[in-house]
């Protein structure tokens, strides 16, 4: 998965980096198609927002969350990313299961 970070009216410490890449790496063990991710972490007056777009195969999946601190807005971003993701995978899972059910079991 390739993760671009990038920030606006914030600087991009160290300890962030890490975290988000952690966090990150979480989506990547529910669901391994993921082909890119971009986050953007941003301040304005006293409200910290992440943006995620994360690039599947055949979807792109968008989420953004705020907060007053950036650890709890980044930990909220992830949570409904995760939801979404494995709604996702259930969704390809069940349509795959169906394309085979329909071909199996037509005998004459």
């Amino acid at each position: 998965m390739n993760l671009h970070l990038s920030a606006h009216h914030l600087e991009i410490t160290p300890a962030i980096r890490e975290y988000v890449t952690g966090k990150m790496e979480r989506i990547g063990r529910h669901f391994d198609h993921v082909i890119d991710a971009n986050v953007l972490l941003s301040v304005e007056k006293l409200e910290h927002r992440v943006e995620v777009n994360v690039h599947l195969r055949g979807k792109d999946i968008f989420v953004e969350s705020s907060g007053a601190d950036m650890y709890a807005a980044i930990d909220a971003v992830i949570d409904k990313l995760d939801r979404q993701i494995i709604k996702h995978k259930e969704k390809s899972v069940e349509h795959r299961g169906a394309e085979h059910r329909g071909t199996q079991g037509t005998e004459d």
